[in-house]
């Protein structure tokens, strides 16, 4: 049986990365170790010391932060795989407009590019959560399950981030999506401190951004920690962003490349 063509388009993207996956793997493990130390036994043993203990759920600080780094992570690492690979392909190297000489059509190419994305969030994760069991922080099997939305938030954030970056001339618009966007959405999203100690009109806004949502599942799924929503409606939250945008990153793409 044939390959399909997104897959053979996302197996020239891993054929891409090997080149430089060692580079990668390095810093993939030594940032969350870095961010760990720094921000949980750092900044941790500050917070612990202050005894209020019930604001994380009567956890360490080190425990409650890390599964919402992990999500932060893979969130993180969604809008910077969404956005300059996209870039280089449609307008710096323009190397996506040769592929169209090929049996490849921008569909096929939108959804191989997700699919790679997708590839990618589950290692970065999965290494991330390797580094959570060596802190001793949850389990192998929750820290397992909490793998898998922190890379859906991540993937959810790729595909309306695909569609901004094939719709831009240059890469000024995404230094402005990362600076009033992404940044923004990375540090009021409960990662590092509960979202209910700000004023009760903001903390709807924390609820419509999909970090949120992942931070909520990670830790739900690693701590056994009660969410505010059910656990599927955040999944289905973030479904809502992963197909909207994957459908727009398609009209995008496909205008860049055939127009």
């Amino acid at each position: 049986m044939a390959t399909p063509i997104p897959l053979r388009f996302m197996e020239a993207q891993a054929r891409n990365y090997r080149r430089i996956w060692r580079a990668s793997a390095f810093s993939n493990f030594l940032n969350p170790v870095l961010y760990l130390t720094a921000m949980g036994i750092g900044l941790g043993t500050l917070v612990d010391a202050g005894g209020n203990t019930a604001a994380f759920g009567g956890l360490a600080y080190l425990e409650w932060l890390a599964p919402g780094l992990l999500a932060a992570t893979g969130f993180l690492s969604g809008a910077g795989e969404g956005a300059f690979p996209v870039m280089a392909g449609t307008k710096w190297l323009k190397t996506w407009h040769s592929v169209l000489n090929t049996p490849v059509g921008p569909s096929d190419i939108t959804a191989g590019v997700l699919l790679w994305i997708s590839v990618r969030l589950l290692m970065v994760c999965g290494i991330y959560g390797v580094v959570l069991l060596l802190f001793g922080i949850g389990t192998p099997g929750g820290v397992a399950l909490a793998v898998l939305p922190s890379a859906y938030a991540g993937l959810a954030v790729a595909a309306p981030m695909a569609a901004f970056a094939a719709n831009l001339e240059d890469d000024t618009g995404l230094s402005t999506m990362f600076r009033f966007g992404v940044v923004p959405m990375f540090l009021f999203s409960g990662t590092f401190f509960p979202i209910s100690q700000f004023p009760e009109w903001i903390q709807p806004a924390a609820w419509l951004t999909p970090l949120w949502h992942g931070v909520e599942l990670a830790r739900g799924m690693s701590l056994g920690m009660e969410t505010v929503f059910p656990m599927w409606l955040s999944f289905g939250y973030l479904t809502l962003w992963l197909a909207v945008g994957a459908w727009l990153a398609d009209l995008a793409i496909r205008a860049r490349l055939v127009t």
